[in-house]
């Protein structure tokens, strides 16, 4: 039996008794940012007196920021301010889930190494190139792991079959765990993040959500709170979802974020040329990206950019049409019509998609124009 957490097993018939209790006019409000490590998620709850209409009716709100990796404790206090609201699957009613940027005890964005709030730099950028309208759209890939690191449904003293049967697999031989990608997907509908598919992926217990068309800032917000709720779904499963984008060595896939891109100007009639113009200089900066495609400079994503299992080179930058095994791929849909949009497929799964997209718009969009200011 697959090894689940003590929590699970608690008696939710007399915790669904205490759910169902009305709670009138008094709304809970469960504050949300991410913490030190760059990965984890924290969370607390509040009580408002009435509904949240919007984000503007949210008050500020603070933690210690010394239990979080994010300050020392001879001076811990921390600012969490709402950003993004969303509708609550778990306790519902008016209840809200609020995402929330970090700032010091100074007030100054929370974005050095250690603490991690890289939301406001991400903003800035997106700020500057709103005028060409960027979409993005990210897969965020995961696996499900058991209490004891194994992944879920896997043989205790084994492996299951070689990968081939679980991509999109239906049949109990080769879905392990579907029962969290539907819940999860429910609540991401919920909720209101932009939660746009779901498939299992080629490793069993590893599976995959898309979350987009988002515009701008917006991306690294919806991807968030889905990880949240990722992460919420699969403690009341009694599991772990894991984003570590090689979490079994040997011949099985690893786990990426691969980020679609598409600007106005690649939308149109003739988009492809600046689809070109987009990957050209990303070529010239390869190095600089892998370092803010993973939370460890690159070292996370050595382990699965292998050339290997529909990954390209951590050290070599190349592109192609349908071309799974590319750091960029144009999709053959896009070739053919001759604009749309491009995949960068070297963010791992564990990446902050603040620094991917930020990054991103800032080597094709402000390189763009820093070349026509110098012509």
């Amino acid at each position: 039996m697959a090894s689940v957490s003590v929590s699970s097993r608690l008696n939710k018939a007399i915790h669904q008794h205490y759910m169902s209790l009305p709670q009138g006019d008094l709304c809970q409000v469960t504050y949300i940012w991410i913490d030190g490590s760059g990965e984890g998620l924290r969370n607390k709850t509040r009580t408002l007196y009435r509904e949240p209409q919007g984000i503007e009716d949210i008050p500020e709100w603070n933690f210690d920021g010394s239990s979080t990796y994010q300050a020392e404790g001879s001076n811990s206090d921390m600012f969490l301010i709402p950003v993004a609201m969303f509708r609550d699957p778990f306790t519902l009613e008016s209840n809200k889930l609020v995402l929330c940027e970090v700032l010091k005890y100074n007030r100054l964005p929370a974005d050095t190494e250690t603490n991690c709030n890289l939301r406001s730099g991400c903003k800035k950028v997106m700020e500057e190139v709103k005028h060409y309208i960027p979409w993005f759209g990210m897969e965020q890939e995961y696996t499900l792991l058991g209490m004891d690191g194994r992944p879920y449904g896997w043989p205790q003293n084994g492996f299951p079959g070689p990968q081939g049967p679980y991509y999109c697999g239906v049949g109990a031989d080769n879905a392990y765990g579907r029962d969290i990608m539907e819940c999860h997907y429910k609540a991401c509908l919920y909720s209101g993040v932009k939660i746009c598919g779901t498939n299992a992926e080629v490793m069993p217990s590893q599976f995959e959500f898309q979350v987009g068309l988002c515009e701008g800032i917006e991306m690294g917000d919806h991807l968030w709170m889905a990880r949240f709720l990722l992460h919420r779904v699969c403690e009341d499963f009694g599991v772990v979802a894991t984003l570590d984008p090689k979490p079994m060595k040997g011949n099985w896939n690893g786990a990426g974020c691969h980020t679609n891109v598409s600007t106005k100007e690649m939308r149109e009639e003739g988009g492809l040329q600046h689809i070109e113009q987009a990957i050209e200089k990303l070529s010239k900066r390869h190095s600089q990206h892998i370092c803010v495609y993973d939370p460890h400079g690159g070292q996370d994503n050595i382990r699965r950019l292998t050339g290997l299992h529909e990954t390209s080179s951590i050290h070599d930058f190349c592109f192609g049409v349908a071309n799974r095994g590319a750091s960029i791929r144009i999709p053959r849909q896009v070739a053919q019509e001759g604009k749309g949009y491009f995949e960068d497929r070297r963010p791992s799964a564990n990446c902050d998609p603040y620094a991917v997209t930020g990054a991103i718009a800032r080597t094709c969009l402000l390189g763009m124009e820093e070349e026509e200011e110098s012509t």
